[in-house]
């Protein structure tokens, strides 16, 4: 009896001590008091996963308190639970087809659709496809829900997002396909913005972008904000929203001077519902309010971060940071 009593005691006390210490990355920077309204002071972020070769389009399911994310190198989507940590979810999730090939041919940007479905841009398949399963019993079977535009197949679907009247909206840079702008199976003459309307039919919205990538609609749909992560033209572009399609493009925010030096660049975007936008952007993640304010950002990131999205009562952010997935809680 004693012995038994002492192996359980021992165990307890292995337990205790193989449990692993948070790991917390970066900081924030305050540059406007404003800042205090949604994130608190002391917040940090803690890494959460790791291990990843390039991490993507982060979706929070409320449902089922569960993080989504794409691996987009390896053809996963990964998930994440406070009780089950990382696990594989889905795989394949971007390229379906038989030949082999390299790159980024995974999904990138995850969304659910109006009814709760899962949506994915599939790099690979060149394709924006819903996965035709429930979300608590993945598998790689996808329904297609725009492929082609006047013909020609789209280059690598990146981000996208539903407007308020359940019309998808997505970007189409380059970078899913190996040789990105010089790949011979390119297509497409430029790298778009479009909208699926619910009748199936696509609609080019934008074509004077270089790369656009991140794309997000502020509280009530009438203004759109895409994301250029070109080099060059390093910029936030806001857009009234029309019947018509989209009218009065501008730029809401540059980091051409701001992000010399630093890894990263304007990618993944989410905006809450008090319309503070939470951007990918040059060494981190930059925060700004409505009117294109810089307020804040997290800064001293040890790799670029690519995209991010809140828990459903947005008072966390999670971040995919390249081989590392974030946790940022703004509020209590």
């Amino acid at each position: 009896m004693i012995r038994r009593l002492m192996i359980v005691l021992f165990a307890g006390v292995s337990l205790g001590m193989t449990q692993p210490s948070p790991k917390f990355i970066g900081h924030i920077e305050r540059l406007d008091p404003e800042l205090d309204k949604i994130i608190m002071q002391g917040a940090k972020a803690e890494i959460i996963a790791e291990g990843m070769d390039w991490s993507e389009g982060p979706l929070w399911v409320e449902k089922h308190k569960m993080l989504l994310w794409s691996d987009v190198p390896r053809d996963t989507v990964w998930k994440w639970t406070e009780k089950g940590g990382k696990e594989v979810y889905l795989t394949p999730s971007g390229y379906t087809g038989s030949v082999p090939r390299k790159g980024e041919m995974g999904s990138n940007g995850l969304l659910l659709d109006p009814k709760g479905n899962l949506v994915l841009c599939m790099c690979g398949d060149r394709r924006m496809a819903r996965m035709d399963a429930p979300l608590n019993a993945p598998r790689p079977k996808f329904v297609t829900l725009a492929g082609n535009y006047e013909g020609r197949k789209f280059d690598s679907p990146n981000d996208a997002a539903y407007s308020p009247t359940g019309e998808l909206y997505f970007t189409d840079p380059p970078y899913g396909l190996e040789h990105q702008h010089n790949d011979p199976l390119k297509e497409m003459k430029v790298q778009g913005v479009y909208k699926v309307k619910k009748n199936g039919e696509v609609v080019l919205l934008i074509d004077s972008l270089t790369r656009p990538n991140g794309i997000a609609f502020f509280p009530g749909g009438k203004q759109l904000l895409v994301t250029n992560s070109d080099g060059a033209n390093p910029n936030w572009y806001i857009y009234d929203v029309t019947e018509e399609g989209l009218t009065n493009g501008r730029i809401f925010y540059s980091a051409k001077s701001e992000g010399k030096g630093l890894r990263g660049a304007p990618d993944g975007l989410k905006i809450n519902k008090d319309g503070y936008v939470f951007s990918s952007a040059p060494g981190g993640i930059w925060i700004f309010n409505r009117s294109g304010k810089l307020i804040g950002k997290l800064s001293g990131l040890s790799a670029p971060a690519s995209n991010c999205t809140f828990s459903g009562d947005e008072k966390t952010l999670y971040i995919t940071n390249d081989m590392n997935i974030l946790r940022l809680k703004l509020m209590d």
